[in-house]
């Protein structure tokens, strides 16, 4: 329970950093970045492992780095499903998915 408390946090700090890191993410209000973190959040619980599922042998041959590539995608479905979350494209979604995992690094440490 409280991996997924961190998770949240992590999702939720991420995306609002990114506003500031990357000019192409747009976030409207805060409440905007804490219903995209919590989809991003639900999205990760549920979509995320069937896909790296299916992806398996692509994984296993890119030594894992594929697994970058379906967190961008997360990403930029979240971006899809939420109302006044925007990103421009692949690449900015590729750095919001890495500032997401290097936050939870972070923040895992700090709380532990």
């Amino acid at each position: 329970m409280k991996k997924q408390v961190i998770k949240i946090l992590a999702n939720i700090v991420a995306i609002y950093i990114g506003t500031y890191i990357f000019p192409d993410v747009v976030i409207n209000s805060v409440t905007t970045a804490i219903t995209a973190a919590l989809a991003l959040w639900l999205v990760n619980l549920i979509i995320r492992p069937l896909l790296l599922f299916i992806t398996l042998p692509i994984n296993i041959l890119t030594l894992g780095l594929f697994s970058l590539v379906i967190n961008t995608w997360m990403v930029m479905l979240v971006a899809k499903l939420v109302n006044g979350f925007w990103l421009s494209g692949f690449w900015t979604a590729f750095g919001v998915a890495i500032l997401v995992s290097i936050t939870f690094v972070i923040l895992e440490k700090i709380l532990k």
